[in-house]
């Protein structure tokens, strides 16, 4: 497979062209336009992830998302069970530490799982145990509207990074729209990652794995992490793990499996972990950017040509894979 580079840093892109221009007709035709997208294709292709700002969110949103969230998980753990997730709510709502398994192996960190909803009968039987709203807490008690404003606004943002994307990849400006996600699904986590602690009380740095090394299933990942706080580790081509430190109103971005096999292995989703070594307990909320929920992804006829002409991967109906996963991942 085509990994990663050698890449010792992550790139930031100021996507602000593209953000102003998204939808106006001959968009590749605009300098600077023109001069984003080369920069996602050679992010894409060389680390799978980049920061992005321009990205027209405001910084006070990415900040409020993040404060409630910490409100949130300084609640009593009795107060967060009320939304506690369960195959009874499709697999929203709030998992404890340590119920979140990756490779295996437990996770350290908390966190609320929110998904598109799923109205009864929606996706047929594959889509039944995804089934329901999405459970979100009384308390803080503006954490609803923040959130659901928030989300909303991160699937524009997708839709305008994924036509710069598509661009980069020589297509036309809407690859990623109509059967392929033309109706995303997207996947919301909340995640809260709580500091290294020892049996007596002392903090003590310790590698608790926040979140195992892995990769990201949809097409595009927007991370809102806090700042001050260096735990988002990004493997390179020969092993070492790059950090991705904050950097304030910026979204840290990558790319994730179901776009790899869109572009045939050209794009990369690269492999990733968490590990919170700070005394203080981290914030992040990611926002996933999936197909269509009953999408067919296989690779692109454009791309297969540019990778040498041969298929390299076999297809995957994203909504049957998202199913598998969430009832593999979550232990009762």
């Amino acid at each position: 497979s085509s990994m990663a580079t050698n890449f010792k840093s992550i790139p930031l892109i100021d996507i602000r062209p593209l953000v102003e221009k998204w939808d106006v007709p001959n968009m590749s035709q605009d300098e600077g336009v023109a001069k984003v997208v080369q920069q996602l294709h050679q992010a894409c292709r060389e680390a799978g992830f980049f920061y992005v700002k321009g990205h027209g969110i405001p910084d006070a949103l990415l900040t409020e998302v993040r404060a409630i969230a910490h409100l949130f998980f300084n609640l009593p753990y009795e107060e967060k069970l009320k939304i506690k997730l369960s195959a009874a709510t499709g697999y929203r709502g709030y998992q404890r530490v340590g119920e979140n398994i990756t490779k295996g192996v437990p996770d350290m960190h908390e966190a609320i799982d929110c998904y598109r909803e799923v109205k009864p009968g929606m996706y047929g039987a594959t889509g039944k145990v995804m089934e329901g709203p999405n459970k979100w807490p009384s308390d803080p008690p503006n954490f609803k509207k923040s959130m659901e404003e928030y989300i909303d606004l991160c699937t524009d943002l997708s839709r305008k990074i994924m036509r710069g994307i598509a661009l980069a990849l020589g297509g036309s400006v809407d690859a990623f729209e109509g059967s392929r996600a033309g109706d995303p699904f997207w996947v919301t986590r909340i995640i809260g990652y709580p500091v290294s602690s020892h049996p007596n009380g002392q903090e003590i740095q310790k590698n608790d794995i926040g979140c195992g090394a892995h990769t990201d299933y949809g097409l595009l990942t927007l991370v809102n992490q806090d700042e001050g706080i260096t735990a988002l580790q990004v493997r390179n081509s020969e092993g070492e793990w790059i950090s991705a430190i904050p950097i304030p109103g910026t979204f840290v971005c990558n790319i994730g499996d179901m776009l790899k096999i869109l572009t045939n292995g050209l794009y990369e989703s690269t492999l990733h972990q968490v590990m919170n070594n700070s005394p203080n307990y981290r914030v992040c909320v990611a926002y996933f950017y999936e197909p269509n929920f009953d999408a067919a992804i296989e690779p692109m006829e454009t791309c297969v040509q540019k990778t040498g002409g041969a298929q390299k991967f076999e297809g995957a109906v994203y909504g049957k894979h998202l199913v598998s996963k969430v009832l593999t991942n979550f232990v009762e």
